[in-house]
């Protein structure tokens, strides 16, 4: 079992930064691919960012392309969403996600087996 718990959320303005931290507890992350999802007010929870079990490499919506930054640090069994340039249509609760790795696109959201309760970030224009 794992558990995971998200921090770092806030309210920002449109244009600042905020970095997103997800702690976990049970297991070491170190075999899990980790992701990042949310979900605005009245929609559905979407991806916005993951990383491999094996290789430090990042996937990203394309919303958030280049503006976003997924890491991992297995030794302090943490991720983190470094979140810059932010707009108020990345206003949502975000949260923290892990799966055992699969041949299903990191990105799936039913693929995701552990979930934490979620940060709220919100952008003000």
């Amino acid at each position: 079992q794992v558990q995971l718990v998200e921090s770092g959320g806030g309210l920002v303005q449109a244009g600042g930064s905020l970095r997103l931290s997800c702690a976990a507890s049970g297991r070491t992350l170190s075999s899990y691919d980790m992701g990042w999802f949310r979900q605005a007010p009245g929609k559905e929870r979407e991806f916005v960012a993951a990383i491999r079990w094996k290789i430090a490499y990042g996937y990203y919506a394309d919303s958030v392309k280049d503006r976003f930054t997924i890491s991992r640090d297995d030794v302090k069994n943490t991720i983190n969403l470094q979140m810059n340039s932010l707009k108020p249509e990345d206003t949502a609760v975000y949260y923290c996600s892990a799966r055992l790795p699969t041949s299903t696109w990191i990105g799936t959201k039913g693929s995701y087996e552990y979930w934490g309760q979620g940060t709220q970030v919100t952008v003000s224009s």
